[in-house]
């Protein structure tokens, strides 16, 4: 056998410096490891980040939030032992200054705070708490207020100096979504301020510095179970942003079945640009054989030029992912933590080279070991008898090929279920699509002959020896059905934007109206708008603290995982009480309690909560509400319109049961005219300090914006596959157009006209595009459903009548490039042509 030095001598000489032949390979290893490269060291980076940033997005190692109250002496006592502990407030309220007022989320602390990191202000001061007196302002707080430093601000009818502007709040990220930007102030301004009586709608956060060694989760766990009703709502280091982690987790696994979908396309590409490629060079294969070159020669020359070709592809697709993670980070900087700058992750790098090299291999391997089993005279007459396909050989290589990459896949992943099905479906999907291609080839076979002859070439076409049918057939279908499956993902995020994000919506919402100043309340909003329609609810918070039947109720804190459906369990929800059901809700099981009940404490539930937790009418409910545990009977089920942002809880009680405990109320104030709404504001700024105004309009705006800022980056991502789809198109396609150079020059000898030529093509793909759109429309669909329905946990709501549209977009693609591709074919001279055959 040739030495391997000889053999890439023979190879290197072969090779074209432009690569021609198998630019096809080096783009789509560019796209899928590209993907792959990005994807792995963007998540990994921001994964690093938040392990590495856990306590600093923290504020320390353990938090403890209870709502409505402070932490009571015990509790205080129990924190303190663990560590070193920061205490502080948060709570929605007004700022003004002058005519100009804006809602905020005021954060008190104390001097101890942050136990983790320093605050940076504008001015390059690094700090902690504020003087007293003093408040540091966030910058969108400083321009909505049209305030700078040495200026002054009202926040429940206490005036504050500006103190600075926050340039880096070192928790940040951990506090979560806001309905304003952030003021600090020191933690005894809200009592002060009068903004913590009793029944104001304020969180107390216990941040916990534990000694090195200590157990930050179990740490919670003691504390839980010393304090079973505490309502406790705990974070620890590990998780300091839940949401942000769960984001990155999803989309981390999301991105990565993108970038294994691109490379499962582009290895479609990469078989085909190979066995055009070996199809190029199949009398120098042939030559090389007839001077005595060895099956083995033939494979060890052809696996150096394919395998120099991928490792180039794939180092591109590096040097690509490397470059545009910085450009990600940027736009995903504030949102998540990202590192600045090029970020190189070895490991990441690593597996996407390993995926392009093994993916190459699996769909290079039969062309290539099919080049090396003919004898040299098969090859020289393989246009005229075209050659048998075999996978017999390449069933050793391909095997261990696509086992390598389904441990790579399975090691590499934590949604390993997810990871399983996409594997079992994309190699589905593969079997789906070769043996659609064998059936059509049989059904046309055996189809009546068309009388007109271009429609009877055309059908002989899919089925003659040598027909390309089978690699059309999966590259097209492939191709399509990512045309589909974006569209599907796209129309469904946008629904779910307008169906999660309301269109219909009060114009205010008031938080911590004092409950006994309900009329006055009425009167100041009628003296500005006097068509204004006020709703008002009381508003607690509580925690579920158990439930089901009576005599064996299932306590929260002992279950291992929540079930389903089940978020309200989750920490402390609202809670409100009415003597009639309220507006936009349906009951739809049990009874409603009369007016004026004076009974057994009654409570109705959400039905979908009842669902999830299986609860029957007459069950009991128990609740932490301020630290006092609270049970009611479960008298009714409801539906709850969601679609509306009025006042809609899933725990609905009887005045009877928590009217006694201390609370405000809740208010919507929706406006007949859109000019109201500035001298409005003004005017419940000045009468009710110590409540919070929120105006709904800017909350939907943020929440449009977040959730548009998701749907892009699933979009951009899926995009990549659509990316590989289109190459693998032009790839199948050049490589039918290659086998139709020695048919189009027999018919052009018969007299066929270049018209009568194109109308061929177009009729061979416009009967394989047919047959695909079906396919391809049900293969996308039920991807689409996958990513959006059980990865990302949206609905599926796709526009049905713009996927049709892109599906015709992509078959008229896919005929356009067909007849693009063959107008090469109809300037080729016949007699040189057959000499070249």
């Amino acid at each position: 056998m040739t030495p391997w030095r000889t053999a890439w001598t023979i190879a290197r000489r072969d090779l074209s410096a432009r690569f021609k032949g198998l630019r096809l390979l080096l783009v789509c290893l560019f796209l899928g490891v590209g993907a792959l490269a990005a994807i792995g060291t963007l998540t990994g980076a921001i994964e690093r980040e938040l392990g590495s940033r856990g306590r600093s997005i923290l504020g320390g190692d353990v938090e403890v939030a209870v709502w409505q109250r402070a932490a009571s002496t015990a509790e205080l006592q129990a924190f303190a032992a663990q560590g070193q502990v920061s205490g502080g407030i948060r709570l929605q309220a007004m700022a003004r200054a002058g005519d100009l007022a804006a809602p905020i989320e005021l954060k008190a602390v104390d001097a101890r705070w942050p136990l983790v990191g320093k605050l940076t202000l504008k001015d390059g001061r690094s700090t902690g708490a504020p003087p007293h007196g003093e408040a540091w302002l966030a910058e969108g707080a400083a321009e909505r207020l049209g305030v700078k430093p040495g200026g002054s601000v009202t926040i429940g009818g206490a005036t504050l100096k500006v103190g600075g502007i926050i340039a880096d709040e070192p928790d940040r990220l951990g506090e979560g979504f806001t309905l304003g930007p952030v003021v600090i102030v020191e933690s005894g301004f809200p009592q002060a301020a009068g903004l913590t009586a009793p029944g104001a709608m304020y969180r107390s956060k216990y941040r916990i510095a534990l000694p090195p060694g200590r157990d930050p989760q179990g740490v919670v766990d003691a504390l839980k179970r010393k304090f079973p009703s505490s309502g406790f709502e705990t974070k620890t280091r590990d998780r300091a942003a839940p949401g942000a982690d769960r984001f990155v987790s999803r989309m981390g696994d999301f991105l990565v079945l993108v970038g294994l979908a691109a490379l499962a396309i582009a290895g479609i590409g990469i078989g085909g640009g190979v066995s055009s490629y070996l199809e190029a060079r199949r009398t120098s294969v042939a030559t090389l054989k007839v001077l005595g070159a060895t099956s083995g020669d033939i494979a060890r020359i052809y696996l150096l030029q394919i395998g120099f070709a991928a490792l180039v592809g794939s180092a591109l697709g590096l040097v690509a992912g490397v470059l545009v993670t910085p450009l990600l980070g940027s736009a995903l900087g504030s949102l998540l933590p990202v590192a600045p700058g090029l970020v190189f992750d070895p490991g990441a790098l690593g597996r996407a080279t390993l995926y392009g090299l093994l993916i190459a291999l699996v769909f290079a391997a039969p062309p290539l070991l099919a080049a090396r089993r003919f004898p040299a005279m098969a090859l020289f007459r393989a246009r005229v008898s075209p050659l048998a396909q075999g996978w017999r050989d390449a069933a050793l290589p391909v095997g261990l090929g696509v086992a390598a990459i389904a441990g790579l896949a399975l090691l590499t992943t934590k949604a390993k279920l997810v990871t399983a099905w996409f594997l079992g479906g994309a190699l589905g999907l593969l079997v789906l699509l070769g043996a659609l291609g064998w059936a059509i080839r049989k059904l046309a076979a055996h189809l009546p002959r068309p009388e007109r002859p271009l429609l009877r070439i055309a059908l002989a076409n899919l089925h003659r020896p040598g027909a390309q049918t089978g690699a059309l057939v999966t590259a097209l279908g492939f191709g399509l059905a990512a045309f589909v499956t974006l569209a599907a993902i796209q129309t469904s995020l946008d629904a779910n934007i307008m169906a999660r994000v309301p269109q219909r919506a009060p114009d205010y919402f008031v938080l911590d109206v004092p409950r006994d100043q309900a009329n006055e309340f009425r009167t100041a909003v009628s003296s500005v708008a006097p068509k204004a329609q006020v709703r008002m609810v009381p508003a607690l918070r509580g925690a579920i603290l158990a439930y089901g039947p009576e005599a064996a109720m299932t306590r929260v804190a002992d279950l291992k995982e929540i079930p389903e459906n089940a978020w309200p369990l989750r920490g402390e929800r609202g809670l409100t009480y009415a003597d009639e059901v309220p507006e936009g809700n349906t009951v739809t099981k049990g009874t409603w309690w009369p007016k004026g009940y004076a009974g057994e404490p009654l409570v109705s539930i959400d039905e979908k909560l009842a669902e999830a937790l299986d609860l029957q009418i007459g069950d009991k409910l128990t609740i932490g509400l301020l630290g006092v545990e609270r049970s009611a009977r479960i008298a009714s089920f409801r539906r709850i319109d969601w679609d509306s942002m009025g006042f809609n809880y899933v725990l609905v009680f009887s005045p009877n049961a928590i009217e006694d405990a201390p609370h405000n109320l809740a208010a919507t104030i929706n406006l007949p005219r859109q000019g109201e709404r500035g001298s409005l504001l003004r005017a419940l700024v000045r009468a009710f300090p110590s409540s919070s105004v929120i105006e709904v309009g800017g909350v939907l705006t943020q929440a449009r914006d977040l959730l548009r800022q998701v749907s892009l980056a699933i979009l951009a991502a899926a995009s990549v596959a659509v990316l590989a789809g289109i190459a693998v198109l032009l790839g199948a396609i050049a490589a039918a157009r290659a086998s139709r150079t020695y048919d189009n020059v027999i018919l052009r000898v018969l007299g066929a006209s270049r018209r009568q030529l194109l109308l061929l093509q177009l009729a061979e793909y416009a009967l394989l595009a047919t047959v695909l759109a079906g396919v391809a429309l049900a293969l996308g669909s039920a991807i689409a459903w996958l990513v959006v329905v059980q990865l990302f946990e949206f609905d599926w709501l796709p526009a049905w009548g713009e996927v049709l549209a892109v599906l015709g977009l992509g078959l008229a693609l896919v005929i356009g490039f067909a007849l693009a591709a063959s107008l090469p074919l109809l300037r080729a001279k016949p007699a040189q042509a057959l000499r070249e055959l």
